[in-house]
Formats: C-alpha cells, structure tokens, sequence
C-alpha cells in the first residue's frame, strides 16, 4: 500500500515539473534524428505529422499529458523510477504504466498495418518525445525522491532540485545554443561510431541510463552546490545523451518504416 501511494504521489509531482530534457533537450533529440532519418522513414514521419516536423511536435506530450484530459493517464509514462534498493531488473512495475512500456507500445502501434494513421499519427508524436525522456537520466531515477524532484541542491548558489538540474541547468550552463546549433555540434560521428551508438533496445538505453543516474546521484549528496567543476564534468555526458538520444530514435523508425 505504502508503494502504491508512492507512486500516486510521484505522478502528482512529475506534472509539476512539466518539461523533461527542457524543450531545448528535446529539439535537439529529434533534430538530429532527422538528419538519420531514411527516405521512407523521412516521408512517412512528414505524412504521419501533417507536413510538420518532429522538433514541431518535440514538446507536445508534456502538455498533453498535464493539459488534456484524455491523456492524463500518460503522466506515468515518462519516467520509470527504481529506487536504492532495488535494480533496473527487479524493480517494482507502476500499475500505471512507466516509459519502457510506453515506448514498446508505441512501436507496437507504429509497426501494427491494422493501426489507423490516426492512431500511427499519436503514437509517434508519444515515442519521439518518450525516446528523449529515456535518455535524461533522473527519468531513471529513486521513486523516493521521485527522479531527483525533492533531492534538494543549489545551482551557483540558488536553490533548487537534482531534476531541474539535470533538465535544463546543466543543458544551458556552457552553450546558449539553437537546437540547430546543438544538433550541427554534436552530429558529428563517422558512420561506424554511429552504428555502435545505435545498437541495442530500449531496454539496453533504460539501463545504460539508469547506471548514469546512480552515478549523477552518488555525485550529487542532497545540499551539494553545484558550480563549475560540476558543470565541466557532467555536460559532456548531457552532450553525450542527446546524440545518443537522437541517433537511436531515428534507428527505430529507420527500422519501423522500412
């Protein structure tokens, strides 16, 4: 019971904190997806979108799931959170749903000739912002503090949360870039380092996400103030996460519309 309410209680804080990545984070992700993108799977996304791109739509679950009464029921789905004791294997499954089965399904739908294009049409708007979201770390993060939500730090001296750090702080500490900018700096791999970014599942990138949370938290003991050491050390791996990020979710629908 006492797990239970938890997890209602860390869906009432994550609408709060409503912009996972920040935008920024998420317009870069599907920026650089798009230079990946297949001619069909290219084709497919413009048709499925109505003629917009995915940094169009890069945000839109945010406020879909917190603005929209018929998704409100997507609140859990961006986040799996596993606390100290437990494993990414072994940890307690949200009754609600969590993001590696949102993103499973959405694949599901998007693969699935009977979808509709309607149908097709959410399911992608869902997995390009969920396949950004798996890649912040703290959506990874303890269901006691609710991914970073109340592990209270400063950043330079102003109060505020190991989560909004991870979200926007660290993204804008050294570059006050465009997502363009971002994508144009950071895309910058050979092919063969591409295909080793891409490889593996959803599951394989939840976990590999979920190690760097367990590190960020060993890191960052609640009432650390964050400052320039801590900035130089960690945004080459937020760098790092975008691309990853980027490159993995065009991989999928490469895959999907194949």
């Amino acid at each position: 019971m006492k797990r239970l309410l938890l997890f209602a209680i860390a869906i009432h804080i994550a609408a709060g904190n409503a912009f996972s990545w920040g935008n920024k984070g998420h317009d870069t992700t599907c920026a650089i997806a798009a230079r990946h993108l297949s001619r069909k799977a290219r084709s497919a996304v413009r048709n499925l979108l109505d003629g917009k791109t995915m940094v169009y739509y890069a945000p839109w679950m945010d406020m879909a799931s917190n603005n929209i009464p018929q998704y409100q029921n997507t609140k859990s789905w961006h986040y799996k959170n596993i606390d100290e004791d437990e494993t990414f294997d072994n940890a307690r499954i949200n009754p609600d749903g969590d993001i590696l089965i949102a993103i499973e399904s959405q694949i599901a739908t998007l693969r699935n000739p009977e979808s509709s294009d309607e149908r097709k049409s959410l399911a992608l708007k869902f997995l390009i912002h969920l396949i950004g979201d798996l890649h912040q770390p703290l959506h990874l993060g303890h269901l006691s503090d609710y991914g970073g939500n109340t592990w209270k730090v400063t950043f330079f001296n102003t109060d505020t949360d190991l989560h909004t750090v991870w979200d926007s702080r660290l993204v804008e500490a050294v570059h006050n870039w465009s997502h363009t900018e971002w994508a144009e700096e950071l895309d910058t791999r050979n092919a063969e380092e591409i295909t080793s970014l891409q490889a593996g599942t959803p599951r394989d990138w939840g976990r590999e996400s979920y190690e760097i949370a367990r590190e960020v938290y060993r890191a960052t003991p609640q009432g650390t103030d964050i400052s320039y050491a801590y900035v130089m050390k960690w945004t080459p791996v937020v760098e790092r996460q975008f691309l990853r990020g980027g490159l993995r979710l065009a991989s999928l629908l490469n895959e999907i519309f194949k």
